[in-house]
């Protein structure tokens, strides 16, 4: 187990892979951890190292006290690449780690070198439909919201499989403080004109079945950025690391080998 012990927070982090290879760094959702890479891992390309951490509040990383804001993340996650002297990354952000990575490739462009945004956009919902979901974590804990969570999450079919309940698990156990504290950094974020500036390779991936993230908005921050590519995933929702691993590890590979020899 590593923990890098940054300015602002302790992130807990994980390598594999190539510790001699291209860099590509995963950066995971609201109300998962760095296992929710597990199934993309084995399938992506020799030859990368491969870095995932839990972002402040989630999974082992500490948990200052919150709100958050999506540039303190972004300099977590800026911190932790500087701890590891990593420079001119393919960073890959689900949801809320999506987020991160515009913001990071925006204000650090030497860190990132290609960035995949999966089921993610430039804004994501409006602040009074944030404000209402922390209140109501706060009232009545996370457990509470589950099955409608577990809903926008994953696909009918994927909610059918036993595989559902670990991911209960995994939501419920998270901090309140810190799913409370990216929810914060989720509403008062727009990086629309952020975006719009960014010149680096973008490949943007959502989910058919996605009611998290909807393709409309995935396919619209993608058309923020020149020459940002879409592709979608047929059948799968939130997640579709976890739903269809071998397809997403088959999209991100490709626009890895096209960054790296473009």
């Amino acid at each position: 187990m590593q923990v890098a012990a940054l300015d602002n927070a302790c992130l807990h982090w994980r390598e594999d892979g190539d510790p001699n290879g291209f860099p590509v760094v995963f950066a995971n959702s609201l109300g998962t951890d760095l296992r929710v890479w597990d199934k993309v891992v084995p399938l992506m390309p020799e030859g990368l190292r491969l870095i995932r951490f839990d972002k402040r509040g989630h999974g082992l990383s500490s948990c200052p006290h919150g709100p958050y804001t999506t540039v303190d993340l972004s300099r977590d996650a800026e911190d932790l690449l500087d701890h590891l002297g990593i420079t001119g990354c393919v960073f890959i952000g689900l949801s809320i780690g999506g987020m991160i990575g515009q913001s990071l490739a925006a204000s650090c462009p030497d860190l990132v070198r290609g960035l995949v945004l999966s089921n993610t956009a430039a804004k994501m919902g409006d602040p009074e439909m944030w404000q209402n979901r922390i209140d109501a974590v706060r009232a009545d804990g996370i457990a509470a919201l589950a099955d409608p969570i577990l809903e926008r999450w994953f696909s009918p079919a994927f909610r059918e499989t036993d595989e559902l309940k670990a991911w209960r698990h995994m939501l419920t156990r998270t901090p309140a403080e810190g799913y409370i504290g990216c929810c914060a950094a989720i509403a008062g974020t727009d990086l629309s004109e952020a975006s719009a500036d960014l010149r680096l390779p973008v490949l943007a991936i959502g989910g058919s079945e996605d009611l998290a993230s909807p393709t409309e908005i995935v396919r619209g921050t993608a058309s923020l950025i020149p020459g940002a590519q879409y592709s979608e995933i047929a059948g799968v929702g939130h997640l579709p690391c976890v739903e269809a691993p071998e397809q997403f590890a088959a999209l991100v590979g490709d626009f890895i080998e096209e960054t790296l020899h473009g």
